[in-house]
This record gives structure tokens, C-alpha cells and sequence, in this order.
């Protein structure tokens, strides 16, 4: 997936944020950052091919958006891990507690 790569560096997490609140034209979103207008302009582009942003022209700038279907694919890989996981821990529980029943029915016999 292509959106973990993009949401890898803190800058583009942050810029994900921030376009979470509002939409920001590309100048907006580099006077926010401690880095060169050329670097933000290469995070913003790394977003939009990970199509967790878009951009749209205004006037003679470009206004970027979040992307909210890549999120929801996004969304679709965490519940389909949590399932899993859940599966795993639930078959956890229940080897537990047979183990723990073994113990107690070993207890009661010993007596």
C-alpha cells in the first residue's frame, strides 16, 4: 500500500492533519513547515500519487483536500487486522482457559 509509504514521514503525516481541518493552498501549507516550498511541494506530490490528497486550481494557486476514500481504504486495512487479531487473542483466551480448567480439575484430584 502505497499510503504507508506516504504516511511514513512526519512531515506528510502532519500535512494530512492539518488538510484534516481545512482545505490549504500549497503556500499555506509550506508556511506551516520548517522546510523549503521545493520539499513541501515533493510531500504534497507523494499524497496525491498515494491518493491521500488532492489538489484543485484557484485563481493562480493550487488548494489541496483531503482525500476521505483513501482513508476509508485506510479504515478497511485497520478493521481487517483487528479482525484477525481478535481471532488470535480470542483463541488465546480460550487455550488459557483450558489450561487453567486442567489445573483446577488436577487440584481436585490430588485431594
Amino acid at each position: 500500500m502505497r499510503i504507508f509509504a506516504a504516511l511514513a514521514d512526519p512531515t506528510r503525516t502532519r500535512i494530512i492533519e492539518v488538510l484534516a481541518v481545512r482545505d490549504l493552498s500549497a503556500g499555506e501549507i509550506a508556511a506551516r513547515f520548517p522546510v523549503s516550498r521545493p520539499a513541501v511541494s515533493r510531500h504534497l506530490s507523494v499524497l496525491r500519487r498515494a491518493k491521500l490528497v488532492q489538489a484543485r486550481g484557484e485563481a493562480n494557486r493550487r488548494v489541496y483536500s483531503l482525500n476521505p476514500a483513501a482513508l476509508d481504504e485506510l479504515d478497511q486495512w485497520v478493521a481487517r487486522c483487528r479482525f484477525q487479531w481478535r481471532k488470535r487473542l480470542d483463541a488465546l483466551g480460550r487455550h488459557l482457559d483450558a489450561v487453567a480448567a486442567k489445573e483446577r480439575a488436577g487440584k481436585r484430584s490430588v485431594k
